[in-house]
């Protein structure tokens, strides 16, 4: 079968680079596609942006390369299609709740059709042709609660809820759509599943149950569902609970708590770190009493100690100082609004919401940045009298290294015709 790959060229702000760069579930979102499609295709074609593709006669998958898809989407899809031998086009139902919730705020990836949105995932039984069906995937949405608020601290009272869904593609056309996929439709998608195995599959609950005894530890502590990698250094004082996978050559200092989480390859976890809920990328550095919850930090990134993530994604490369808030809640009940793929400011449909950072960043310790809040790429940002508080998008131009007489020390991968200048001033 083959696979044609179209481009989306559009760059997510504040990252700076298309979608297909940014990791997601901890591995390069190409790679990530590349990987769960390779059971059924047998050699790929990829197209530029506005290139046509030359006709073929034979089975094609066709997708855009900004979708973020499970291996369940894939397979449901796949299914369906192949019983029907004719073009089809993923669609979704405007009142399917995963998608309604998650996947369509801040889109411009979906083309509507009635009561359906149309995904940019095709399959043709005999190459590409003009006409498609709409093949409604359902997302097997599940409810499930992950914050608590108080009556006096907005609206809404009692728990807020995720729709995660046993199935699911979105299209990353917003920072905030890299959050969903890693933790709504990665990280509470992987517990969801795993609870419905449990309760359905009563050999997978023996199996877990046994494990646990044999070891001595709690379920959720068993090596059944805390998958650790090779050469690792594990506290006997850490605790972790799963689902959570761990890769490989990692150290895990005493006091640590690890709950839900996917850790790379090559991180140092230091004492009494606290992660819930989040992915943490390969060769991230986390020292003593830094907290994650639900977070996304990527490749080579560290988050110094006594600092507080909570909501917030965090690009490659970047360090964030000690004693930083990434605060996630407006005090007075008023729409959290974030970035959508045209670079307008718009409703994000989530009552909290954390900020995000770009590659290659320096944030200098005591920070502190509103909901929402954005900085992009390559941005040194300095706490001084006149700037503690980030209440607005920072954008590379507003960067303080500007300021500095040494500012061509800092390398700005991100922006290199700006460096260039600096160096030939």
């Amino acid at each position: 079968m083959l696979k044609v790959i179209l481009n989306a060229p559009t760059h997510i702000m504040p990252f700076c680079e298309p979608a297909r760069e940014l990791r997601i579930q901890n591995s390069p979102l190409w790679l990530h596609q590349r990987n769960l499609l390779a059971p059924y295709v047998t050699r790929e074609m990829e197209l530029k942006h506005g290139e046509r593709v030359q006709p073929v006669r034979e089975p094609t998958i066709m997708y855009r390369d900004n979708l973020f898809f499970d291996e369940h989407f894939v397979q449901a899809f796949m299914t369906e299609a192949l019983k029907r031998k004719r073009p089809v086009r993923a669609a979704f139902r405007a009142d399917d709740p995963a998608f309604r919730e998650h996947a369509l705020p801040l889109s411009t990836s979906y083309t509507p059709a009635g009561s359906l949105y149309l995904a940019d995932f095709w399959y043709y039984p005999n190459g590409p042709v003009a006409g498609t069906e709409p093949l409604v995937i359902d997302m097997q949405a599940r409810e499930i609660g992950y914050y608590h608020v108080p009556t006096y601290m907005g609206d809404q009272s009692g728990d807020l809820v995720f729709q995660v869904p046993l199935r699911a593609l979105i299209a990353i056309d917003s920072w905030v759509h890299v959050f969903i996929a890693d933790m709504v439709f990665g990280q509470f998608a992987r517990g969801a599943r795993y609870e419905k195995r449990a309760n359905e599959d009563l050999f997978f609950k023996l199996k877990i149950l046994g494990k646990a005894i044999f070891e001595g530890r709690q379920v959720l502590e068993c090596s059944e569902v805390v998958l650790v990698g090779k050469n690792c250094i594990i506290d006997p004082s850490a605790v972790i609970k799963g689902p959570t996978i761990i890769g490989d050559n990692v150290t895990i200092n005493a006091g640590a708590v690890i709950d839900n989480c996917l850790i790379g390859n090559n991180v140092n976890v230091s004492q009494d770190v606290q992660l819930m809920l989040s992915v943490v990328g390969d060769g991230a550095f986390l020292p003593f009493r830094t907290a994650l919850f639900m977070t996304t930090i990527m490749d080579n990134t560290m988050v110094a100690q006594n600092t507080c993530l909570q909501m917030c994604v965090v690009g490659r490369n970047t360090f964030i100082g000690a004693g930083s808030t990434f605060t996630d809640y407006n005090l007075i009940p008023m729409p959290i609004r974030a970035r959508d793929g045209n670079g307008n400011l718009s409703i994000s449909n989530r009552p909290v919401l954390g900020g995000c950072v770009g590659h290659n960043c320096r944030i200098g310790a005591g920070m502190i940045i509103y909901p929402a809040r954005t900085i992009e790429s390559d941005v040194v940002l300095a706490a001084s009298a006149e700037r503690r508080v980030i209440d607005r998008d920072i954008t590379y131009a507003q960067s303080d290294h500007h300021h500095w007489k040494l500012a061509n020390l800092h390398q700005t991968p991100y922006h290199k015709s700006h460096q260039k200048d600096a160096e030939s001033w």
